[in-house]
């Protein structure tokens, strides 16, 4: 006798740290999304990790952490300082919504 075994499938959202069931998911998809163009950017320019740190004036073991996603511990703020000291304007737009709250979103050009 056989079993078959069934595999069920479920589609997530376009946050997986919601989809995880994070508090903070929105801002921990943010800073994925920094940290991923931080790491692009340091490959398009060809830079070791410790030209990076001298750039970027940061630590190369912080360089490292981010570029392998772990950025917890490291600000918007800071993420956002980096990636416009490796040659990337970077724009916040304020306006008005129509409902309740607003929303961050990012936007790579």
């Amino acid at each position: 006798m056989s079993q078959s075994n069934h595999i069920t499938i479920e589609e997530g959202s376009t946050n997986v740290y919601a989809d995880l069931g994070y508090a903070d998911a929105a801002e921990m998809q943010r800073k994925s999304q920094l940290a991923a163009e931080i790491a692009r950017a340091l490959k398009a320019r060809r830079l070791t990790q410790q030209d990076a740190a001298a750039l970027l004036e940061i630590d190369q073991s912080k360089i490292s952490r981010i570029t392998r996603g772990q950025f917890r511990g490291v600000s918007e703020a800071k993420l956002l300082q980096l990636v416009a000291k490796l040659g990337h304007d970077v724009k916040i737009v304020i306006g008005p919504v129509r409902r309740r709250a607003g929303k961050i979103e990012l936007q790579f050009a």
